[in-house]
């Protein structure tokens, strides 16, 4: 039979259901996985149009970055070692009122996009400004990617007031939910920068599209208690009275919780985002990732934006999750590597919503997935593949990407964007807000 890819692997990690393959290739027929079979037997029963080895390679399912803000790629390293309030409002959003414009988004999404890829990422689920211009740069990628439809109160470069952006945002899901590889989400910023009219306004919404929420809750332990202070109510408690705690809630960092909270998340299947490095980094707390998952919660995982982290890898994010939580239960098997894996592909595409076309490698499937060489000095030898890329690997190591079947890397070499543009854009990009840091006596 005749297909147009064959990819032949030493191991081959479907991730749902758990357990490792060896010797085993994958056939891939119209962007899709048309079957997974000893390589052997492949050989002989399909006739490939490409074929491609991967002798001492991992072949799984492509990586899901489930929180990210993609054009702040261009602020990486901008204000660090801050807390989170201060981080935001001294630093991050005065750059973001001087600088925010298509033209950044542009940059720094196709920038943030081109470090996925080569990280083994192969969807992301965003949230920001310009959402149109982000989406425009996945299809240009030729990444699946999950659009936040931001909104919040106040007014911005892309909108004056939550109205505008819901509006903005429904119509730019009109204009392009035909395209196979994106996929949208209601993005209300936080509890405490979207008043009560507009969220429930996106519950109804919510219901009536089918469309996940994407929304940072819990972020910290100070935002909790400022909210209790003014509303005489903690945030969960005031989204669950205006109906937004449902399966279609991706609930993000969720840093400070209590055990009433969790059976609460649990009792009504909300999906929590996991964010560990930039929790840490900006010291904002510890999500409960093994109370939560005791109790059946989904848990997923995402980087944060490249302003916060200081990265969007997702190798180093699994490692953290599992050590951290480790650390914290004082327990060696809480977040097994498997689970970690599970948190970076199969449970982010369930909080998706997309769980149906990836997130694991079975017939029928979405094509995307990533080939990660373990022979290396740093990962040899290799006794348990997924032990070894949680523990051991680095995002260095993945060698091919295809997304729906199509490669965007090849041998570490991005075949859908130019790394030269990309990196001159972001060298641009620094020497103006440095300049401009420098006159106004902006602290680096």
């Amino acid at each position: 039979m005749t297909i147009d890819t064959l990819i032949s692997a030493k191991w081959v990690i479907p991730v749902s259901p758990a357990g490792v393959l060896h010797q085993h290739s994958i056939a891939i027929n119209d962007g899709k996985i048309l079957d997974i079979l000893p390589t052997q037997q492949a050989l002989q029963q399909y006739s490939p149009k490409q074929q491609v080895d991967c002798p001492e390679h991992a072949l799984l399912p492509g990586l899901i970055n489930s929180h990210t803000h993609a054009a702040m790629n261009l602020l990486r390293g901008i204000a660090d070692d801050l807390p989170l309030m201060p981080w935001l409002k001294a630093h991050i959003w005065p750059a973001e009122q001087r600088w925010l414009s298509e033209s950044f988004v542009h940059d720094g999404s196709l920038h943030a996009i081109a470090e996925m890829i080569r990280s083994g990422t192969t969807t992301f689920n965003d949230m920001y400004l310009f959402p149109d211009v982000t989406a425009r740069c996945a299809l240009q990628a030729g990444v699946r990617a999950s659009i936040g439809l931001i909104v919040i109160d106040f007014p911005t470069a892309w909108a004056q007031d939550a109205a505008e952006y819901l509006s903005k945002g429904l119509k730019l899901r009109d204009e392009l939910k035909n395209y196979p590889l994106l996929h949208f989400t209601l993005a209300p910023h936080a509890p405490y920068t979207v008043s009560d009219g507009p969220l429930q306004r996106i519950a109804t919404l919510a219901n009536e599209l089918d469309l996940p929420i994407h929304m940072h809750v819990h972020e910290t332990q100070h935002e909790v208690d400022e909210f209790l202070q003014q509303r005489q109510q903690r945030p969960l408690a005031h989204l669950a009275a205006l109906g937004l705690l449902s399966p279609n809630l991706q609930a993000v960092h969720m840093t400070a919780l209590n055990a009433e909270e969790i059976e609460l998340l649990a009792a009504h299947d909300v999906s929590v985002i996991h964010c560990p490095e930039s929790n840490l980094k900006l010291a904002s707390g510890i999500c409960p990732v093994a109370p939560l998952q005791h109790q059946g919660v989904n848990v997923a995982l995402g980087t944060d934006g490249a302003a916060s982290n200081n990265d969007l890898d997702l190798f180093g994010e699994m490692r953290t999750a599992a050590l951290l939580a480790k650390g914290i239960n004082q327990d060696a098997r809480a977040v097994k590597a498997q689970t970690a894996l599970e948190m970076a592909t199969i449970n982010a595409a369930r909080a998706l919503h997309i769980d149906h076309l990836t997130g694991s490698l079975a017939l029928g499937k979405s094509a995307d997935m990533i080939a990660v060489n373990l022979n290396h000095i740093e990962t040899a030898p290799v006794y348990d593949p997924v032990s070894t890329l949680v523990y051991a690997c680095s995002r260095e190591q993945v060698e091919y990407v295809w997304v729906a079947g199509r490669s965007l890397l090849h041998k570490r070499q991005l075949t859908t964007l130019d790394e030269s543009a990309i990196l001159e854009a972001a060298h641009h990009w620094r020497e103006k807000i440095y300049a401009f840091n420098q006159q106004s006596g902006t602290e680096q």
